[in-house]
C-alpha cells in the first residue's frame, strides 16, 4: 500500500486527474461489456430514441441543466478565488496601524471603503530607513468621482501596479491624476473630487480643487481598474493637511518628511526578492504597527469559506442525484409502455438479457447526451455568472471547466448508468403472456 501511495504521489497532477477521471468512468464500459456481450441492440435503441424523441429531449435537457449548473457553480467559485488571488499579487506587504488585517486588506487591495487609524511620522521614518524596501507607497482614501474611488499614492506605485501605461504618462504634478483602465474619465479630463463614496458623497466639499487626468493605466484585472490615482500630496492638501514635505519643498513623491507627514491608513511595500519581503514583514510587525502579507490573509479567508465550498459541491451532487433518480423513474414508466414491444421480441425468441440490454442502452444514451450537453451548459453558465460577478467586484475572472468539473460529470454519469439498471430490470421482469394479452 505504501509503494502504491508513493507511486501515486510521484505522478504529475494531470496524470492523477486523468486516472481519476478514467476510474470514475469505468463502471459504464464494465456494465456494457457484461450486458451487451453477444447482443446487438443498436437498432432497437435507435428506434426508441427516435420514436419518443420529444420525451427523450426533455429527459436529456433536465440532466443537462442539472449537470451544467453544478459544474458552473464549482467553476465560478474557483475562478473567483483565482481572480481574488491575482488582485493581491502586486501587494507584497501592507503596513498599517494595529487593527483588523482583513479589513485593511480589503481596503487596500480591493478598494472597499473603510475607516482606519493612521500611521504617523514615526512609522514613516522607520520604514524609509529600511534599505530592503524597494517601494514604499502610502495610500490615502476617502474621495471619489463619478462612482470611481480617488486614491492618493505615488508615481512609483502606479508604475508598479500597471507597468507601462496604456495611454499618456504618469502624473508629475500635484494637480494631475492617472485613471485606471476602466475609470469613467478620459485623458485630458479635469474634475473635482467628491468627499466620500456612493450616494452620501459630498460633491461640493472640495470646490476649488481641480485635477487633470494625464494618463491611463493598462488593465490589471483588479478593482484598481476603476480607480483614479492622484499624488498623495493632492489628497492631503485637499483636506487641509500638511503635504508630507517641509515648507519650500516644491515636489511630489518620496522621500517624505516625518515632521510634516499627516498620516496614512496603509503603506504598500514591495521588495525585489521574496526573502527580503519576509524580512521586512517580520521586522515591522510590532506593537505599534502591523505588517502582513495580503496573500496570507486571503488564504485564511479562503480557508474560512472552505466549508461553504464543500457544501456547494455536495448540494450540486445531491441535486444531480435527485434529477437522475427522477429521470430513471420516468424511464421505468416508459418501460411499461415498451412492454408490448418487448413482449413481441420475447415471443420471437429474444432472450431476457436482450430486453435488459436494450433498455439499459436506451437510458445510457439519454444520460450521455445529457452529460455532454451539460458541459456546454456549464461553460455558458459559468461565463454568465462571471460577467455578473465582475460587474459587482471589478475582478477579472477567467472561468473554465477543469478537472473538478469533469470529475463531477463523470461521477454523475457513472451513478446514472448504475441507476439505469432499474428501468431495464423492470422491463426484464415483465410477464410476457400478460403483455401479449394486453396487445391483443
Amino acid at each position: 500500500m505504501t509503494a502504491l501511495g508513493d507511486l501515486w504521489a510521484a505522478l504529475p497532477a494531470a496524470a492523477q486527474d486523468a486516472l481519476l477521471l478514467a476510474a470514475l468512468l469505468s463502471p459504464a464500459p464494465v456494465l456494457a461489456a457484461l450486458l451487451l456481450r453477444g447482443l446487438s441492440v443498436g437498432g432497437l435503441t435507435g428506434a426508441l430514441l427516435w420514436r419518443f424523441r420529444r420525451t427523450n429531449l426533455l429527459f436529456a435537457a433536465l440532466m443537462a441543466l442539472s449537470v451544467g449548473l453544478g459544474a458552473a457553480v464549482i467553476a465560478q467559485e474557483r475562478a473567483l478565488r483565482q481572480g481574488a488571488a491575482r488582485a493581491a499579487d502586486a501587494f507584497d506587504v501592507i503596513v498599517a496601524a494595529p487593527g483588523d488585517r482583513l479589513r485593511l486588506m480589503l481596503a487596500a487591495v480591493y478598494l472597499d471603503p473603510a475607516d482606519a487609524p493612521l500611521l504617523r511620522g514615526e512609522a514613516l521614518a522607520r520604514l524609509q530607513a529600511d534599505s530592503q524596501i524597494d517601494l514604499l507607497a502610502p495610500l490615502a482614501f476617502g474621495d471619489s468621482h463619478a462612482g470611481a474611488p480617488v486614491v492618493g499614492s505615488t508615481a512609483a506605485f502606479v508604475a508598479h501596479l500597471s507597468g507601462p501605461l496604456a495611454e499618456g504618462r504618469v502624473f508629475a504634478a500635484e494637480d494631475e491624476a492617472v485613471a485606471g483602465a476602466r475609470a469613467p474619465v478620459a485623458v485630458g479630463y479635469s474634475f473635482t473630487p467628491a468627499h466620500g463614496h456612493g450616494p452620501l458623497a459630498e460633491t461640493d466639499a472640495h470646490d476649488g480643487v481641480s485635477l487633470r487626468v494625464v494618463g491611463r493605466m493598462a488593465p490589471t484585472g483588479t478593482p484598481w481598474d476603476k480607480a483614479i490615482v492622484t499624488p498623495v500630496e493632492a489628497v492631503w492638501n485637499t483636506h487641509g493637511l500638511a503635504n508630507g514635505h517641509a515648507p519650500g519643498v516644491d515636489r511630489i513623491g518620496p522621500p517624505f518628511d516625518p515632521d510634516y507627514f499627516p498620516g496614512t491608513p496603509a503603506f504598500v511595500i514591495h521588495a525585489q526578492e521574496l526573502w527580503r519581503a519576509y524580512a521586512v514583514q517580520a521586522r515591522h510587525d510590532r506593537g505599534d504597527m502591523m505588517a502582513f502579507f495580503p496573500g496570507a490573509e486571503l488564504a485564511r479567508l479562503n480557508a474560512l469559506v472552505g466549508d461553504v465550498r464543500q457544501a456547494m459541491s455536495l448540494m450540486a451532487t445531491l441535486t444531480q442525484a435527485l434529477v437522475a433518480a427522477g429521470v430513471m423513474a420516468g424511464l421505468a414508466a416508459l418501460a411499461r409502455l415498451f412492454g408490448r414491444r418487448f413482449a413481441l421480441l420475447r415471443a420471437l425468441g429474444a432472450p431476457r438479457r436482450f430486453v435488459l440490454a436494450a433498455m439499459w442502452s436506451y437510458a445510457v444514451a439519454l444520460v450521455g447526451a445529457g452529460c455532454l450537453a451539460g458541459l456546454g451548459v456549464g461553460w455558458l453558465s459559468a461565463r454568465l455568472l462571471s460577467a455578473l460577478v465582475e460587474a459587482r467586484t471589478d475582478l477579472a475572472l477567467a472561468p473554465a471547466l477543469g478537472w473538478p468539473e469533469l470529475h463531477l460529470v463523470a461521477g454523475f454519469f457513472s451513478l446514472t448508468c448504475l441507476l439505469a439498471l432499474l428501468p431495464g430490470l423492470a422491463a426484464y421482469r415483465r410477464d410476457v403472456p400478460s403483455d401479449l394479452r394486453e396487445t391483443a
